[in-house]
């Protein structure tokens, strides 16, 4: 009986694991990404000739030349003058020395300075985080090199990280500094390494676990955002941060098109409201057009026959007058008979028609922006990030200035290219490990702005096809449009359908005021 339980328990957690949404999973572009700014610590001693490996850690980059880490992973540099620090990165095929240039064993933290190279630089989540929120620790655990059968020669040149899954567990801190307690699994060489969501954003360091029977971790501390920003602060180190919650690249594409789905059903109405208004407007013209008419042709008609009347009396008084030899009087009321005669005739010939109820109606003019025109956003523009409609991992929700010309020349020194009914460009940076791709709606007044977070080989392959360096000019040369649009599809080949952020900007005519010189 025990057995058949244990057996369909066994069948229920299988079914269940099946159930889970796969929102609960990690980007892993995202995970990757922030991968290669981590890097090995790595602790070894010099005798002359000889070098010995001490130990090890992880840290990762807060900025291009700096590496944050535990305290307790080199506390033995500051006591022992014969060790040395070495940063071996993720990717890539050099390694470098550092030095350590601030130190904190209160809360576990340390900074060491790069004493030469550049690391791709993490960023920080610093919003509120949430229980059972998923997490991922990224590192170099001790156990997995010991299991490769690493040696010296191995872990001290570039080497992939290793990553875990697990949750937060909130509620529970060490009494020493703020941590974070979650279940991802630790080994020792975690220290020092990112504790990350699954936008790739550090939530903190990790720096202890718990231990049981004498292996490695269960449960996992990490050094929380708070203290790293007090001790990057007081460093004088300012960090990549963003507050925005991590979301899906999946639910923002869905976002955006329920989102797009209502604007256009919203759209739909105001036009159907905007033509059903119209054909009202219409009626009523010419409603009022055909009153005018008929008003018009029943004075012209009575106008008529007045005139006719007195005509005939004039012309009947003329005729008495020339027969009783008054032929002076005769003439002046003949000749003002037939006058007015003529009057009749024309009034009642010439009055309005009821062809002419058209060319009497009046609409009021119709103000809207006709077709994809680019002159609608002409000149000093302010794009605000559609939240909504985004999925953020690195970059801040910052406005940004967008001074658009009908050539396509943005903020005086980027160049788009026509594509359908927008306007795009591909920026590949001389340094930093990002790729964009912006796209301009002048009709509607969007902004998208596509960033991947390539590896360094795809940076390299990337800045290759950059044959004389980035494009930083305006201008409708034949042969500018032309490399302008074949770094983007050339870019397309080189790079995964979906980026690691979207940014979808509204713009509206204004300019950015400056900076607060105060702040």
């Amino acid at each position: 009986m025990r057995r058949i339980m244990v057996a369909t328990l066994r069948r229920l957690c299988l079914l269940l694991a099946l159930a889970l949404p796969t929102a609960a999973s990690a980007e892993q572009q995202d995970i990757a990404a922030a991968a290669r700014g981590v890097v090995r610590i790595a602790i070894v001693a010099t005798d002359g000739a000889e070098a010995y490996f001490v130990g090890h850690g992880s840290g990762f980059a807060v900025a291009p030349d700096k590496v944050i880490t535990n305290a307790h992973v080199v506390e033995l540099t500051r006591e022992e003058k014969n060790l040395v620090i070495g940063v071996i990165p993720s990717e890539g095929r050099k390694s470098y020395g550092g030095r350590v240039i601030a130190y904190s064993p209160g809360n576990d933290l340390a900074l060491i300075q790069l004493e030469e190279g550049s690391l791709p630089v993490s960023t920080f989540y610093a919003g509120a985080l949430s229980d059972g929120q998923h997490v991922t620790a990224i590192g170099y655990p001790g156990s997995v090199d010991r299991a490769q059968g690493l040696g010296l020669k191995q872990m001290v040149e570039p080497l992939s990280t290793v990553k875990t899954s697990g949750n937060i567990s909130s509620g529970r801190s060490s009494q020493s500094f703020d941590t974070i307690l979650h279940t991802a699994p630790l080994a020792a060489g975690n220290s020092g390494g990112p504790l990350v969501d699954d936008c790739g954003r550090v939530l903190g360091v990790n720096s202890f676990g718990s231990v049981s029977d004498g292996n490695d971790a269960e449960f996992g501390f990490a050094v929380s955002w708070r203290e790293v920003a007090s001790f990057l602060r007081q460093a004088g180190v300012s960090t990549l941060r963003t507050v925005v919650p991590c979301r899906s690249m999946a639910d923002a594409i869905a976002a955006e098109a329920a989102l797009t789905q209502r604007e256009t059903q919203q759209i739909e109405q105001s036009e159907r409201a905007r033509t059903d208004a119209r054909e009202a407007a219409l009626q009523k013209a010419r409603d009022s057009a055909e009153q005018d008419v008929i008003s018009s042709r029943e004075n012209a008609m009575a106008g008529a026959a007045v005139l006719l009347a007195i005509a005939v009396l004039g012309l009947g008084a003329g005729g008495l007058s020339y027969s009783q030899g008054r032929e002076r009087r005769a003439t002046w009321l003949l000749a003002g008979g037939g006058v007015l005669l003529l009057g009749a005739f024309a009034l009642f010939f010439l009055k309005p028609s009821f062809s002419s109820i058209d060319e009497r109606v009046k609409l009021p003019e119709d103000n809207r922006v006709a077709g994809n025109s680019a002159y609608a956003w002409e000149g000093d523009n302010v794009c605000t990030v559609d939240l909504n409609r985004s999925r953020l991992t690195i970059s801040e929700a910052n406005d940004i200035p967008f001074n658009w010309t009908a050539t396509g020349c943005v903020n005086g020194n980027r160049q788009y290219v026509s594509s359908g009914n927008d306007w795009e460009r591909a920026t590949v940076p001389e340094s930093g490990n990002f790729i964009t791709v912006s796209r301009f709606d002048p009709a509607r007044g969007m902004l998208r702005v596509e960033r991947w977070l390539p590896d360094s080989d795809t940076m390299d392959k990337a800045r290759a096809l950059l044959n004389d360096g980035p494009t930083k000019a305006c201008g409708t040369d034949s042969d500018l449009l032309a490399q302008i649009a074949a770094l983007r599809s050339n870019l397309a080949a080189l790079l995964p359908a979906q980026p690691n952020e979207r940014l979808v900007y509204r713009c509206r005519k204004g300019r950015l005021a400056p900076p607060d010189p105060s702040n």
